[in-house]
């Protein structure tokens, strides 16, 4: 008996299969931070176990968020879109951010 689905859902699936094992497959960009109350606050996205944390950027659960974010892998990326926020938003303290979880050697590894 013939399938009913289209050779395009097939290929879908057969892709998203191939993502599985720990490997993420992510169409387009992904972004870790979302910057809320000019900078004070921000959603992170945890790739690792599916959550967002809404954080004041300012507190040491940030820095523990960004931190387990940094040891699986992410931390080039992470950095990188701080330094993005830091020059799209020069106000919001981005780089004092940055800085905050150089100091704390988040990056380092």
């Amino acid at each position: 008996m013939a399938s009913n689905t289209s050779k395009t859902a097939r290929a879908s699936v057969r892709a998203g299969q191939a993502g599985q094992g720990g490997a993420l497959s992510v169409l387009g960009e992904f972004k870790y931070l979302i910057p809320l109350n000019n900078g004070k606050h921000a959603y992170v996205r945890n790739l690792t176990n599916g959550k967002t944390a809404h954080l004041r950027t300012d507190s040491d659960a940030f820095v523990e968020e960004i931190r387990v974010l940094a040891a699986a892998g992410h931390a080039a990326k992470i950095r990188a879109e701080i330094n993005g926020l830091a020059t799209s938003f020069p106000g919001q303290g981005w780089d004092a951010t940055e800085k905050r979880l150089v100091e704390a050697g988040v990056f380092e590894g």
